[in-house]
């Protein structure tokens, strides 16, 4: 008779129980669970050593940019200085250094310049060890920059006084958003878009309008169709960090929302195609 678990069949006669066979089962059925766990584990692993395929990838960094609008409009609203685009930054603090008795943006532009530099060095140097475009590198840096968004958004909202003054409250979230900027700058240079580094436009207006093939079709010109999405979408994400900004949520609705969005980006890359093989001769 064949037996319950229809891996093969016995000779019923000598047995009027099955003790004797369960026994056996019993002792198959983890060993196969065993086996069939570890067989998984191995492929996961796999799965997230690979490198992810880098094309249509740019539509990732194109999200970046609302990301970037979103926590720019806000910080700027309520703290009075960027946490992406230090051009503007640079700026507040040499007009600050002129007087700097009077006022404190130059101090919290410069933690944020601070801290963006801090974080490239860190970003780009993961990510050059380990393999820019490999799955778990890509995961480990959007997730590292969904932690500091949260924690931001934590401090911002146990903050109730919500002034830009020089208190903790406001330079620890100040810094942990500005180091996170970074992480998607660095992004762009991994994935090979250097074009798109999420905290810059002053070149992307220069070359977009510079382009002899401003005119082509949509499907002629891809690096054209890049270069004009990253300012809509920027100003998208700084309209709706506005509205967020002069609402009863303040900043912290504007970091909420841009914590969703890497969200986004980490399930994206965790199910983004891997890049193919190269065939051997």
């Amino acid at each position: 008779m064949t037996t319950a678990n229809g891996y093969g069949a016995i000779d019923g006669g000598s047995y009027t129980g099955s003790q004797p066979n369960q026994g056996y089962e019993d002792e198959d059925v983890p060993l196969l669970g065993k086996k069939d766990s570890h067989a998984t584990l191995v492929h996961f692993r796999d799965y997230l050593k690979e490198d992810i395929d880098r094309r249509w990838a740019d539509l990732l960094l194109l999200l970046s940019y609302v990301i970037t609008g979103l926590l720019d409009s806000s910080a700027v609203f309520i703290w009075g200085s960027f946490v992406s685009m230090q051009t503007g930054n640079t700026v507040y603090l040499g007009l600050g250094l002129v007087e700097p008795t009077k006022g404190t943006r130059w101090i919290r532009s410069l933690t944020s310049i601070a801290f963006f530099c801090f974080g490239s060095f860190c970003f780009s140097r993961f990510h050059r060890h380990f393999s820019p475009k490999r799955r778990w590198v890509l995961l480990a840096s959007f997730a590292t920059q969904l932690l500091l968004v949260v924690v931001a958004a934590v401090v911002v909202m146990a903050d109730s006084k919500q002034g830009n003054d020089l208190r903790w409250e406001v330079i620890v979230p100040l810094a942990l958003v500005a180091f996170q900027s970074s992480g998607q700058a660095v992004t762009s240079r991994a994935l090979q878009y250097n074009s798109l580094t999420s905290v810059v436009l002053t070149s992307i207006y220069c070359d977009l309008f510079s382009d002899p093939l401003i005119m082509a079709g949509l499907s002629q010109n891809a690096e054209r169709n890049r270069r004009a999405a990253a300012p809509l979408l920027l100003l998208a994400g700084a309209i709706f960090g506005g509205l967020w900004a002069h609402s009863p949520v303040g900043l912290a609705g504007a970091l909420w929302t841009a914590a969703a969005l890497k969200i986004c980006i980490i399930l994206a890359f965790f199910l983004w195609r891997a890049q193919p093989s190269t065939p051997t001769r």
